[in-house]
């Protein structure tokens, strides 16, 4: 009987300490939010539908960057366009190494996406990118990234 009741407190314990949050955060997975790029995070709040517009020019770089503390590394390009060369936000990595289609330094693209300021500079997050035929979708038209519950799929 002694040995239940030990057995019994030691789950007991180990569920007090190991809740899913706990059981993530241990393996360095941020269990909320997404990696930080859901829509509900601060990051994600900075996506507006009011301030969407569509901009064409030349990718000049691609980066891996990580937006803000404690979120997953994301990819970047940088634009060139008539007007300005542009921060353009795609996503996190994990989900773009993960497409078929590839944006490289030289590609002529299409981006249509949120108009922000970021660390007090211009940039975008971008929804859609088009490069000649293809077309890379990565939020709705309210924001929602497309990413969202991809890895249950």
């Amino acid at each position: 009987m002694k040995k239940i009741r030990t057995m019994v407190m030691v789950i007991s314990l180990m569920s007090l300490f190991l809740t899913p949050e706990t059981f993530a955060t241990q393996r360095g997975i941020k269990w909320r939010g997404g990696g930080g790029w859901g829509m509900g995070t601060p990051y994600g709040k900075m996506y507006d539908p009011k301030t969407v517009e569509t901009l064409s020019g030349e990718v000049v770089s691609v980066e891996r960057f990580t937006p803000m503390k404690g979120m997953f590394e994301g990819i970047h390009l940088m634009v060139k366009t008539d007007k300005e060369t542009i921060a353009v936000h795609l996503g996190p990595s994990w989900y773009l190494e993960n497409q078929d289609t590839k944006i490289e330094p030289g590609d002529k693209v299409e981006i249509k996406g949120s108009r922000i300021t970021f660390e007090g500079k211009p940039a975008v997050i971008a929804a859609e990118v088009k490069k000649g035929e293809e077309v890379l979708k990565l939020r709705d038209e309210n924001g929602f990234p497309v990413w969202a519950g991809w890895k249950r799929r």
